[in-house]
This record gives structure tokens, C-alpha cells and sequence, in this order.
């Protein structure tokens, strides 16, 4: 059977506690794991059911966004030069209960823009990243007209790496934590025996200008990275494993 849409006057979207938000993201988003946060908010369905005590439909929170600063110093110089750090958001985590409609994600992302118009007048544009590694593209980005920007922000290759043929794969980030460098020929002397790398699949980012405009004029103008049409199924490369084999006794 087919999903039908969300009914949309039942969603409605709050500022809720950063201890709630936490608790939802770690037990049911993808990554299990928090990360910064200047803003969780709640998304919430208008069910059937009377509330128990008031004369009124009875909510369910079913979901969460999470926006904070984006990581790294020069993430709003990566999009244009007349930003500056504390004018960029960044959405972080979304996640949202299944079973509320298809459209439910892209719909939830539309309502926390316009409250971030009305609460955040700081900010002048949003940023995210769809990681294809787990089969995203930015299909919500997509349907709601955020500008695409490619996936050419990081400068160098990022490896996924595991020292048995069966063993669980460390991302990057871990095995630049373990061993301080992603370099293949670092790797080797450091691990000194055969192990598998993959090369993870660069994120695509997406940003939304929040600002008048007469700065969405300037910003497009000084983009750093020019719009692209949006990416397809089709885009996503293939992974390929590879097996470095490291003789015990290299140097």
C-alpha cells in the first residue's frame, strides 16, 4: 500500500528541552550519538485522542531537529566571504518516527524555517550535509528548495579502515584518533600488517538563505561554491574495498 502524505494542520513544530532532544536522538537517530545544539525542536502530531486534562486534541511529540554551529572555524567563510560564524546554523540531526506520511520530513524542515525566521533573526543562512553512505542524497533538501553545493568541500581523500577481513570498519575520523594521520603510506609503517581500506563517500551539502533579500543578492553573488543541479540515485558511486598488504617487516 501506498504512503499517503502527512496531514499538515496536525504538525506543528516547538522549542522543547535539549534533554529531551538528546534522549530521542540517541536512542533512534541513525549516528546514536548528540552533538552540539542552540536549538531542539520538537515536532509534534495532533492525534485522535482528547487530552485528559484540557478541552483539546492530544499531542505526540514524534520527532526532532536539532540545529548548532557548524563545526569548524571557516565553515561560514566556506560558503561566502561576507558571512561570519555566529550568522550560520547548521542542521544537525533530524530525526522523526515512522508511519506520519511521506512527505513528513520535508514538511517538518519548512516549519522549523519559519520559526527560526521568527526566534533566530541572527541567522542568515542554514547549512546541512546528506551523508550517501547511509543512502542519502538531500531528497528532504530538495523539496524544499535548498541551494545544492556539490560534494568538493573536503580537500582530501577520507579512508574507512578495518584490520581483519571480518572486523567491524572504523571511520575516518576514528582512525585519524588512533594512529593521527589518514595517510595510506602513514598507515602502513603505524599498523605494519595487512589490513582493508574503502574511501568514504563525500557528504553533499545544502544551504538555505534565511536572510532579506537584498543579502540573499549579495550572498549570491559571493558564493563560494556556485549551485548545482540537485544529485541523483544515479550519482552514488560504488565503493570499492581494497586490501593493503603491509609485509611485517616495512619501515
Amino acid at each position: 500500500m501506498e504512503e499517503q502524505f502527512v496531514d499538515k494542520s496536525r504538525v506543528s513544530i516547538r522549542k522543547i528541552s535539549k534533554k529531551i532532544a538528546k534522549k530521542l536522538i540517541v536512542e533512534n537517530h541513525y549516528s546514536h550519538a548528540w552533538t552540539a545544539c542552540r536549538y531542539a525542536l520538537g515536532i509534534f502530531y495532533e492525534t485522535d485522542n482528547e487530552h485528559t486534562f484540557f478541552d483539546e486534541k492530544e499531542e505526540k511529540l514524534i520527532g526532532v531537529l536539532i540545529y548548532g554551529c557548524p563545526i569548524g572555524r571557516l565553515a561560514a567563510q566556506s560558503i561566502s566571504k561576507e558571512l561570519k560564524q555566529d550568522e550560520v546554523l547548521e542542521l544537525t540531526r533530524l530525526w522523526i518516527e515512522d508511519g506520519y506520511g511521506k512527505n513528513v520530513e520535508s514538511h517538518s524542515i519548512s516549519q522549523s524555517i519559519k520559526w527560526l525566521k521568527e526566534n533566530a533573526k541572527d541567522i542568515k543562512v542554514l547549512m546541512s550535509y546528506a551523508d550517501p553512505t547511509v543512502g542519502h542524497l538531500g531528497g528532504i533538501y530538495q523539496a524544499t528548495n535548498w541551494i545544492y553545493q556539490g560534494d568538493g568541500m573536503r580537500l582530501v581523500d577520507a579512508y574507512s579502515l578495518k584490520l581483519e577481513e571480518d572486523s567491524e570498519w572504523m571511520h575516518s575520523r576514528t582512525v585519524f584518533g588512533r594512529w593521527g594521520s589518514n595517510n595510506l603510506e602513514h598507515l602502513k609503517r603505524k599498523i605494519g600488517h595487512t589490513f582493508w581500506i574503502k574511501e568514504e563517500l563525500r557528504k553533499h551539502r545544502y544551504i538555505y538563505l534565511l536572510c532579506s533579500k537584498k543579502d540573499k543578492k549579495k550572498l549570491l553573488r559571493t558564493l563560494k561554491y556556485k549551485p548545482l543541479s540537485y544529485p541523483k540515485i544515479n550519482d552514488i558511486s560504488k565503493i570499492e574495498t581494497i586490501k593493503i598488504e603491509v609485509e611485517s617487516k616495512f619501515e
